[in-house]
């Protein structure tokens, strides 16, 4: 029997139907793929049955009640979402139990000591290499998600855990520590509700699956009665070619950037080139110093040592102005802190980029501002209701394609691609992979951060591999073995002259 149902299900909101009929059945025991596109209705069907929207027509039934009538049944349903949504600046345990109330540990004073007891339980349990007095901005990003996950179970009603791309920036080692919390849960009689689109995952983890698009249930079934070309097919509608690679074609020619012995936080003595005409690929653990060596080269952190030259000139570190100026453009993986203004429209989000399109001598001319924004809704396949529509209510892929658009409208001649499809769908990641290798083969030089081997694979001309801040290998893709890859990553110091 279903613990979480609905029947019919629809939400609608002014000029748009979000969910129409959906129905949905969640047994206790079992893992639930809830699988579709960006902009299928995954996140309206999320907020609908953990009581933060309601629906226009439907039900839902959680234990055979209705939560309408019961409100307090919504307890029973707990959500991560696919952003970390922690507290930085304070410590592990007061993160585990936010807030103290709801989890036994409220009112004017409270035990410290208990507290810290309680939350190192929670952390064995769950695998968290941290301590409890540990502020949360000195672990490691996995460790976070999976506070995030340890935090849901601190409510003790809690039956369904919906865990929206929980795995998104982790890699494989650390989707495995995921998959065994997961699997504990089970064990335990509840449900899980899981959101992704890696296909790996979904089949190496779920039970069944319920298949959304365009906000209608399509199908729904046994994970082990469906194939993956059959999955992929049934959420965008067609047929998508798995094996296919977006490395740019032709020779790479001249080198258009050069580091060397670069040092700053997190990583140390850094040497590579880029070249024009390739996609250069940085893989690595989470914490390898990926970021931080772009972010050092496009001037948000600071350099304690090493030269950085570009189309042969000295390159001024430690300055963003100045590189974006220069026509370097580093796109963050967090796309909702660093890349949005969430509050602003589509239209605001462009054009605010742009400026140097649309500045007249009387200011802003807003019919080219108009005209730029409409052209690169257009040009990037950006879908969308109205440029006037809020961004934050777009796709997380319509929303990085905004991105990209807006970046690419300034001519870059170096831009750098920092988990670029982290939470975006198979249909959607192929197209920013056809963005990247057309700008590649018309001379841009594109860096490509990664913590997915195939992505990488599928993208770049040649990968350097990175373990505790240090460089441990670099290889030409169609040359090397996933083996090889992925022991570099893991600190195996590779000789690879093929470069």
């Amino acid at each position: 029997m279903a613990y979480l149902e609905t029947t019919g299900l629809g939400r609608d909101f002014p000029g748009v139907t979000a969910l129409n009929a959906v129905d949905l059945k969640v047994e206790l025991g079992r893992t639930h793929i809830l699988a579709g596109e960006n902009g299928a209705g995954k996140s309206t069907l999320v907020k609908i049955l953990t009581g933060a929207e309601h629906p226009s027509r439907g039900t839902i039934r959680i234990d055979g009640r209705d939560p309408a009538e019961e409100p307090s049944l919504y307890r029973n349903i707990a959500y991560v979402p696919q952003e970390l949504t922690l507290f930085p600046q304070m410590s592990v345990a007061e993160n585990l139990f936010m807030p103290l109330n709801r989890t036994g540990h409220g009112g004017m004073l409270f035990n410290r000591r208990a507290l810290m007891t309680e939350a190192q339980a929670y952390l064995d349990r769950f695998g968290i290499e941290a301590r409890p007095q540990d502020l949360v901005a000195n672990i490691s990003v996995s460790d976070q998600q999976l506070l995030q996950i340890a935090r849901a179970s601190t409510n003790k009603d809690m039956k369904v855990l919906i865990l929206d791309e929980p795995t998104s920036a982790l890699t494989g080692v650390e989707v495995e520590r995921v998959f065994k919390v997961m699997r504990g849960f089970l064990d335990r009689n509840h449900a899980i509700v899981f959101i992704s689109h890696k296909m790996d995952e979904v089949f190496a983890i779920g039970d069944d699956y319920t298949v959304l698009r365009n906000g209608e249930k399509i199908e729904s079934g046994r994970i082990a009665d469906i194939s993956e070309p059959d999955l992929i097919r049934a959420m965008s509608g067609r047929h998508l070619a798995l094996d296919e690679h977006f490395r740019p074609e032709g020779h790479a020619t001249d080198t258009i950037m050069e580091v060397r012995g670069l040092t700053g936080p997190r990583f140390s003595d850094i040497s590579f080139d880029l070249r024009r005409g390739e996609i250069l690929g940085f893989a690595g653990l989470v914490g390898a110093g990926r970021s931080e060596i772009m972010q050092t080269i496009f001037g948000y952190r600071k350099a304690s040592a090493g030269k950085v030259t570009v189309a042969g000139k000295d390159w001024r570190l430690n300055d963003t102005s100045r590189s974006v100026a220069a026509g370097m453009l580093y796109l963050s993986e967090e796309r909702k802190l660093h890349g949005i203004f969430p509050q602003l429209s589509l239209h605001e989000n462009i054009g605010i980029s742009i400026l140097s399109l649309t500045v007249g001598p009387l200011g802003i001319s807003q019919k080219r501002e108009r005209s730029a924004v409409r052209t690169i809704i257009d040009d990037y396949g950006i879908r969308t209701a109205g440029m006037g529509k809020r961004i934050s209510h777009l796709s997380g892929g319509n929303q990085q394609k905004a991105i990209i658009g807006r970046a690419l409208a300034t001519r870059p001649q170096i831009l750098i691609f920092d988990e670029p499809t982290k939470g975006i769908d198979i249909r959607t990641k192929a197209e920013i992979y056809r963005i990247m290798k057309r700008l590649a083969e018309d001379g841009v030089g594109v860096i490509l951060i990664s913590s997915e081997i195939a992505e990488l694979r599928k993208c770049a001309s040649r990968i350097i591999t990175m373990h505790n801040g240090r460089l441990t290998g670099q290889f030409v893709t169609a040359d090397t073995a996933t083996e090889t890859l992925v022991g570099a990553i893991f600190g195996t110091e590779m000789n690879a002259d093929v470069v």
